[in-house]
């Protein structure tokens, strides 16, 4: 069935579209007024072509949010809420005119910024410039794999567009030409992008340092662009974005000519209009020049009408669920695979693969990095999960996050998806991205895919790109979204590249970012538990810091404790002291071997340590505190081990840290280890000082 068959059936904009465009201008106005806060320009800058594609175009359900096959809408500029929150209130989303009232006020509906999981219809959290349209990039890949993956002839039961508004802003972060770059590749003819072109930020007219062509920009990206049009005709936009999704095998850029704060008579085309409030004054000039005589919050029942789209939403998503169950007749394993892809369940089986795959690590016991440590881990995982979607930005012969099971990802020159044989001979869909170099718009993206449903995406680069890529891990965090970031090179045992790629600080920065799992496994054991609970967490993303160097296997009694992030790894009895222990080493990643070696140092001198492996801080500090007193003892001294900053570890009670709290060097990592004083006999010593005070 065509994509125009299936599309929402649609509405005719009525004859007072201009009143429809200014409901939206008088709510953005009167909240931000209220609140004494926000943006009210770019709302009413864009409200007519919300008016065009809220009121024509968009294929949702206002009594179902999350029905599977709406459209998707992102605010790209995400400080033009009022727009996003109007038009929710309109069309007959659970919004009430009280929460729109209470706009930027503590516990509404309706926060500064857009954020999923708060706002009924809001797909994603957006505030911070070019992740937006990033994240809609994310989602429109999704939807072209699982129509791939799933649809049948005769039966698109995955069809639907991605919509996004952006503006100057989102152009101008960088992370908007990775993004775009990729889609363009990716040949994404479902998403739509309507660009704002109002010239004005906060700063002032953006002519002076913002000269890009960005219609040869796009073009050259691979984009069909249309425009420049005048936004502020919602027949000619609603007519544009109509031509827009006849294409085939390109995005598509509309280019719209705004005004930002149009109605106002002297802050529209301003920075005045961007983000302040328009003033009481002002308020009451603009509605004398839009005509609006209603009171602030009252929205006339004829323009309520005009926008209630509830009848043709539940339309639409009846005729979509009468497609699903003719599908679910004919391809029942299909229909019911698709279904838990989307609830975002593992298989029922996927307890027994993760135990599996960690005793099968366990009883090989190799000396393998823990990168790859990963990639065996991950041969397990993605061939019982077909949703693993993963990628690389530019390393994936580095970061090992490409398995048997994941062939390339590639396009032909129609837009397809290249099939390719997978291990079983089967020919499939790629399943692994080369992102490109590329780290913040693959972490962007990975969150637009998680937040589309489907897929469970993962990404590799070194750790200290972390960094680049730094704000969309927190943007995963906010929006409590599974994600899995491998980062490989953990620390200054990668050697030679040096101190540009020796991470420091980065193992304790993104343990300061809240509901964000970060794991740093000791062996192969310990790698496969990470990914384990990794793919189980529904509600945050994770990070797995990986090692370059090789690492041998720590013998241990049980794998059941690793999945609590830290557990006793070796007691003094196992080296041959049966004193009372008198000291805990606390050790992640490859040092965990260097404080086995240490411990058997300490014996030597008929100290008894234990040695309590810490994969993961931010697990074992969700643990009891009953647990916690078993493993790091009340009374008993603490020394950590680690190849990073030593901030952080002192929370635990640590009476010394071996850690590096400069910069690298460039030399082979045994002379760094050496030189930084990571070896056994220097972290028995600091056993020995703090011993003796």
């Amino acid at each position: 069935m065509a994509d125009t068959e299936q599309a929402q059936a649609p509405q005719t904009i009525s004859a007072n579209r201009a009143e429809m465009a200014n409901a939206i201008r008088a709510l953005a106005m009167d909240a931000v007024q209220a609140a004494n806060s926000g943006h009210p320009g770019a709302p009413m800058g864009m409200a007519d072509m919300a008016v065009a594609l809220w009121g024509q175009h968009l294929k949702h359900n206002p009594a179902n949010p999350h029905w599977f096959d709406r459209d998707r809408f992102v605010l790209s500029n995400g400080h033009a809420s009022m727009l996003l929150y109007s038009v929710l209130h309109l069309t007959g989303y659970k919004l009430p005119i009280t929460e729109l009232k209470k706009f930027r006020q503590f516990g509404s509906k309706t926060p500064g910024h857009p954020e999923v999981g708060v706002t009924p219809g809001v797909e994603t959290t957006t505030g911070p410039l070019g992740q937006g349209i990033t994240n809609a990039v994310g989602m429109a890949l999704a939807e072209k794999l699982l129509a791939k993956e799933f649809n049948r002839e005769g039966h698109d039961v995955v069809s639907h567009n991605t919509f996004t508004f952006l503006g100057d802003g989102c152009l101008m972060e960088g992370i908007s030409h990775e993004a775009a770059a990729l889609a363009g590749a990716w040949k994404l003819n479902k998403l739509i992008a309507l660009y704002d072109d109002n010239g004005i930020s906060i700063d002032g007219p953006v002519a002076p340092w913002f000269i890009d062509n960005t219609a040869l920009r796009f073009v050259a990206y691979g984009w069909n662009v249309l425009g420049p049009i005048d936004g502020h005709d919602a027949d000619l936009v609603a007519k544009t974005i109509a031509e827009a999704k006849t294409s085939a095998d390109k995005p598509t850029l509309i280019i719209c000519k705004t005004a930002i704060g149009q109605g106002s008579p002297n802050r529209a085309n301003t920075a005045k209009a961007h983000g302040e409030p328009l003033g009481a004054e002002e308020i009451l000039l603009t509605r004398v020049a839009l005509g609006w005589s209603h009171k602030p919050f009252s929205i006339p029942q004829d323009v309520y009408a005009a926008w209630d789209a509830k009848a043709a939403g539940a339309a639409a998503e009846a005729a979509w669920n009468d497609r699903f169950a003719a599908y679910k007749a004919a391809f029942p394993d299909l229909a019911k695979e698709l279904v838990r892809r989307m609830k975002g369940e593992l298989p029922k089986n996927f307890a027994q693969v993760a135990v599996n795959t960690a005793v099968a690590a366990h009883t090989k016991a190799e000396t393998v990095a823990s990168r790859k440590a990963s990639q065996l881990a991950l041969e397990s995982f993605t061939a019982a999960l077909p949703e693993l979607l993963g990628g690389s930005a530019d390393l994936t012969g580095s970061n090992l996050t490409n398995t048997k099971s994941t062939p390339n990802l590639r396009f032909d020159f129609t837009g397809g998806v290249v099939q390719t044989p997978n291990a079983d001979g089967v020919m499939v869909g790629g399943r692994h991205i080369n992102y490109g170099v590329r780290e913040f718009g693959m972490a962007a993206i990975m969150n637009g895919i998680a937040l589309h449903g489907g897929f469970i995406p993962y990404g590799g680069t070194f750790l200290t790109f972390s960094d680049y890529s730094r704000n969309a891990i927190r943007m995963a965090a906010l929006m409590k979204l599974r994600v899995v970031h491998v980062f490989t090179h953990d620390s200054i045992g990668l050697g030679e590249d040096g101190p540009t790629h020796q991470s420091i600080e980065h193992a304790a920065s993104l343990r300061l970012i809240p509901n964000l799992d970060v794991w740093r496994p000791g062996d192969t054991a310990e790698t496969a538990v990470a990914w384990a609970v990794a793919l189980q967490n529904k509600s945050k993303p994770t990070a797995l810091l990986l090692s370059r160097q090789n690492i041998h296997y720590a013998p241990k009694a049980g794998l059941g404790d690793i999945s609590k992030g830290a557990y006793i790894l070796a007691e003094p009895s196992e080296v041959g002291l049966k004193k009372k222990t008198q000291a805990v080493l606390i050790a992640t990643g490859s040092e965990v071997q260097l404080a086995l070696k240490a411990q058997e140092l300490l014996a030597s001198r008929k100290i008894a340590v234990r040695v309590v492996s810490m994969p993961s801080t931010t697990t074992f500090d969700q643990q009891s505190a009953a647990y916690k007193a078993a493993v790091l003892p009340v009374g008993v001294p603490r020394i950590a081990v680690e190849m990073g900053v030593s901030a952080g570890w002192w929370k635990y009670g640590c009476a010394a840290v071996v850690g590096i709290d400069s910069y690298g060097e460039s030399a082979p990592a045994p002379v760094l280890f050496q030189h930084f004083g990571f070896t056994p006999e220097n972290v028995a010593d600091t056993v020995e000082k703090v011993l003796r005070k």
